[in-house]
């Protein structure tokens, strides 16, 4: 479940012919991640990171207001996002069974809910998918291009005309290494340094794979500041206008060697370009000032069972639910409202270095 005002790579693609030109554009978005951007993989796992239920997906227009999966009251960060650079047809869920035939050249959606960069990540929650169970999937429709393209078209439509996006990190501190010991956390036998060293080389060895399966256009999120959630808010008891610590510290120390390795990654890899999208400076803007961008809060959830800050219980048919939900910058303990997502993309798509770089996504499109 992990909200993750964070983790971003966000990397959100489209059929966008109309913004990119004829058939040069965009055609394809492959969307990887944990629960900010699951379109529903998670509904087809027997998993305790579900969001198949109301008041889920209360606002999302393409279900008529029904939950699909996605863990937020309308549309995810990777929706908004392909609707902003003119795709038609959001990427359906990797496990959905029709997502098949000509359908994947829209684009596929591996996200799952508690994923993680690490196998071991979420496995509270049972089931869900890593980021190394993704890219397994990915090589399954990676295939099935070549069949519906044959192999030169099915390259070339990866390597100019698709978008990648991840949006993950989170989990592995949220629900791995900052889970209590008993709880099978990582803190019993690994320092920081040591945990923060190796999500960043099993990364580097994930997106290293994801090249060699042709994909060039790629957008990573980095972690946002998992200390400002409800849910660490809550269970830490800190003030209103406080934010928890070494969660905190944490996903900056993180965040600043994902920069060095995906500069590193476009130094070495040919062809490559690699764009950051720098979430954790994004989302602070949006807590520090919310007044000014139309939210009044900024630490309770707008859905959640109990908890100073609504920020215990995940939303479901016996939560309470706010009144204004474009108000609140949470929708519930660990995941942004749709009103979040919607100021998140519009500076992803079209912002400056400062929170996406070293060039923005409709930049990116245009290469």
């Amino acid at each position: 479940m992990a909200m993750k005002l964070a983790s971003v790579v966000v990397v959100l693609c489209t059929t966008i012919a109309a913004v990119c030109g004829g058939d040069e554009g965009m055609k394809a978005s492959f969307v990887f991640g944990d629960s900010l951007v699951d379109a529903g993989n998670n509904n087809y796992l027997p998993s305790l990171s579900k969001a198949d239920i109301r008041p889920n997906g209360i606002d999302f227009s393409a279900s008529g207001g029904q939950p699909t999966g996605r863990y937020t009251n309308g549309r995810t960060i990777a929706d908004i996002i392909g609707e902003l650079l003119g795709q038609e047809n959001y990427a359906q869920p990797f496990l959905a069974p029709n997502t098949t035939g000509r359908v994947i050249l829209n684009g596929v959606n591996y996200a799952s809910g508690g994923g993680g960069i690490l196998n071991g990540t979420g496995k509270i929650f049972v089931n869900r998918l890593g980021m190394d169970v993704q890219l397994d999937y990915f090589n399954i429709t990676r295939q099935q291009l070549d069949g519906l393209l044959g192999k030169a078209e099915a390259k070339e439509f990866l390597m100019k005309k698709s978008i990648f996006s991840i949006t993950i990190g989170s989990n592995d501190f949220l629900n791995n290494y900052l889970l209590p010991v008993v709880s099978a956390g990582e803190r019993a036998t690994e320092t920081p340094d040591s945990f923060i060293d190796s999500l960043i080389i099993s990364f580097r060895s994930q997106l290293t794979r994801l090249y060699s399966l042709d994909a060039r256009k790629v957008v990573v999120a980095n972690v946002g500041p998992i200390g400002c959630i409800p849910y660490q808010k809550t269970i830490n008891k800190v003030k209103d206008a406080e934010c928890v610590g070494l969660p905190n510290q944490l996903a900056v120390q993180y965040n600043s060697q994902l920069r060095d390795m995906l500069t590193e990654l476009n130094d070495n890899l040919p062809g490559a370009k690699f764009v950051l999208a720098n979430v954790y400076d994004l989302v602070m803007e949006l807590l520090t000032n919310h007044r000014s961008h139309g939210f009044r809060t900024t630490s309770y959830a707008c859905c959640g069972d109990g908890g100073q800050y609504q920020g215990i219980i995940p939303c479901g048919p016996t939560s309470t639910m706010c009144d204004d939900r474009s108000e609140y910058v949470f929708w519930d303990p660990y995941h942004p409202s749709e009103a979040a997502n919607l100021f998140f993309a519009k500076y992803i798509v079209d912002g400056d270095t400062r929170y996406v770089s070293p060039i923005n996504l409709r930049q990116l499109l245009e290469l």
